[in-house]
């Protein structure tokens, strides 16, 4: 009986003494919601669940200093317009060059595309510029990285995963040839786990 007893005290000691778990942690960044850029309200869209993350870029020129609000609510006019009759805004989030964090439509829809692939199950994160003719400011792409972390950790997405627009599409250079060496040559990857650790 006293060898029971004994036993019990040294589990219930050693299990006492456990160090306590660490409790998960989001990477802490900032993002801007809908109403930060003026967002009209979507249309019936197609529900998904994100599996994995793709980076794109917006493929029209934006300078540091340019009015980032207002270039993302055009983007939504346009492809809300005759030209795409999309559903609303393309991406999940947006990445302005002085890196401000813009939420765009909601994660659990399926994004849009002007190409042949078929982005269900894919997050979409673009940053905005012409990265095939503009160099990536530091402050977007450390953005991007802080992001993907967050979205990898918040929804459960293997960064491992990670991807571009051309890597689904023959039909694009997207993201960009100064924003797809990051990916190439596993740069946001190693800098995202990073992050995570």
């Amino acid at each position: 009986m006293k060898n029971c007893l004994a036993i019990i005290l040294i589990l219930l000691l050693s299990w006492n003494c456990s160090p306590p778990k660490k409790a998960t942690k989001l990477p802490d960044i900032s993002i801007t919601p809908r109403t930060g850029w003026n967002a009209a309200e979507p249309k019936p869209y197609k529900t998904h669940v994100p599996v994995q993350i793709t980076i794109h870029h917006e493929g029209t020129k934006l300078e540091m200093t340019a009015d980032a609000a207002r270039k993302i609510k055009n983007i939504q006019t346009w492809g809300m317009g005759p030209d795409r009759k999309w559903a609303d805004i393309p991406y999940h989030f947006l990445i302005a060059p002085n890196g401000t964090i813009y939420e765009g439509r909601n994660v659990f829809t399926t994004g849009e595309t002007a190409t042949e692939y078929d982005p269900t199950g894919h997050l979409l994160i673009t940053c905005l510029g012409n990265l095939e003719e503009q160099e990536v400011p530091e402050q977007q792409l450390t953005s991007l990285i802080n992001l993907i972390a967050y979205c990898s950790k918040k929804y459960k997405l293997p960064y491992e995963t990670l991807a571009s627009h051309k890597d689904y599409s023959k039909q694009t250079t997207c993201p960009g040839k100064n924003l797809y060496k990051y990916l190439e040559n596993g740069y946001i990857k190693a800098a995202v786990k990073k992050v995570l650790r």
